[in-house]
């Protein structure tokens, strides 16, 4: 073959491939969907605002000052949504590291979730910077400097983003059926989920050692100088919560690309993940009493915060502690998808109280977010549901892998 004969095939092989491509991005199944109907709406509101934020600045759609800073999208969009991505690292770490062949089949749809999980809160991260194009400071050291926890926050989240799809990329490949492509990246998922697993451990970490700066404006009752180790322990349950609440609902909406063999195996996955979530909260609510009796805090119980800071103890703590325990002995789903949901709702609260309720609580005006702020929030959650979905619906994630690729594995 002539090299006009090889450019030739090279330019027809590529042509297809973005007409495979561009044929994938119409629309599967039915669109007039009730999730659709109202997705739609405050996503497209959502990119308004977002523009009108661009526009006129921070102060045009949201009510952060100079003195709070940091609001709604650092609180639940970043902190909190990192916390419930905490499965991909958890569920990778059994798979391949402890090699519990078991949650084999939900490795892939976890570490999607994860990886859409960091790519938009990045994206929510750069709607919060008053001057967004200067978020490569942080990265290269400047203005911050290299010690900063910024800098390491920085780091662990751009190199995880890259370790995930890394671990991700098999699917992508399967999909484009890119055969040589699937073997080298098949054989980089171990390096990429070890070094995935250290960069996850660290930046969950990482992020609570931010506040560590803000002793003076954290309510006592969330603040103490654990709240790093607090935050890793806590994602770990907060992150199988997510796993067993979004399993749950792409075992009902996806069951048609799901295997006869996960299909058997599915009540016995989201068992097992209680037993770890039973174990993991009883290590953070005892690390929680620890800090609590140490900080001799007692005095502030009988308070309006320290009656909700009860609240989070022992109606998101230990109560879900007691159903995930209570469904492992009784083979329950049903109480650990209830559990599971408490959890999640237990960790909104717990990250909020720690960044947006308990930050400058005395304060003489207190931040409360604007709606615009909050339709913000939803349009953000409501784009990577539909990315999430398009995915599910194209690539092999839930599904079985092709014959060909089994042979990489």
């Amino acid at each position: 073959m002539n090299n006009l004969d090889h450019t030739m095939v090279k330019e027809n092989y590529a042509g297809k491939t973005w007409k495979f491509i561009l044929q994938e991005f119409k629309p599967k199944g039915k669109f007039l969907t009730p999730f659709n109907i109202i997705s739609l709406p405050i996503m497209l509101l959502g990119l308004v605002l977002i523009v009108i934020r661009f526009w006129k600045g921070l102060g045009s759609i949201t009510n952060l000052t100079q003195e709070v800073p940091w609001g709604l999208w650092i609180g639940f969009d970043v902190v909190t949504g990192v916390a419930f991505a905490g499965g991909a690292y958890v569920i990778t770490f059994m798979v391949y590291i402890l090699n519990i062949k078991k949650y084999q089949s939900i490795v892939r749809v976890t570490v999607l979730n994860g990886f859409l999980a960091y790519v938009f809160y990045a994206g929510a991260l750069l709607l919060d910077l008053g001057r967004p194009w200067n978020v490569i400071n942080p990265i290269i050291g400047n203005n911050f400097g290299t010690s900063s926890v910024l800098f390491l926050v920085a780091w662990h989240f751009l190199l995880y983003m890259i370790a995930q799809l890394i671990e991700f990329s098999p699917a992508i490949a399967e999909w484009l059926g890119k055969r040589r492509a699937h073997k080298i990246l098949s054989g980089m998922t171990v390096a990429a989920v070890i070094f995935g697993i250290t960069l996850s451990t660290l930046h969950q970490s990482g992020l609570g050692a931010l506040y560590l700066m803000a002793k003076e404006k954290i309510h006592p009752l969330w603040y103490s100088e654990f709240i790093p180790v607090m935050f890793f322990v806590s994602s770990i349950f907060a992150g199988l919560s997510m796993v067993i609440f979004e399993g749950s609902i792409s075992y009902k909406v996806f069951s048609d690309q799901i295997s006869d063999k996960s299909h058997a195996s599915h009540n016995s996955i989201i068992v097992g993940l209680t037993k770890i979530c039973a174990v993991t909260m009883f290590a953070y609510f005892f690390l929680q009493v620890l800090v609590f009796v140490h900080a001799q805090n007692w005095h502030l119980l009988n308070t309006p915060m320290g009656y909700w800071y009860l609240v989070e103890i022992f109606g998101f703590i230990v109560l879900p502690m007691l159903l995930f325990i209570l469904s492992y002995k009784n083979n329950s789903t049903f109480l650990a998808k209830t559990a599971a949901v408490l959890t999640m709702v237990g960790i909104i609260i717990n990250r909020l109280n720690v960044t947006v309720i308990g930050f400058k609580w005395d304060a003489v005006s207190h931040y409360y977010p604007s709606w615009m702020e909050i339709a913000v929030t939803f349009a953000v959650i409501f784009t990577e549901i539909w990315v999430f979905r398009w995915i599910i619906n194209r690539m092999p994630v839930l599904r079985d892998s092709p014959s060909w690729a089994k042979n990489h594995n």
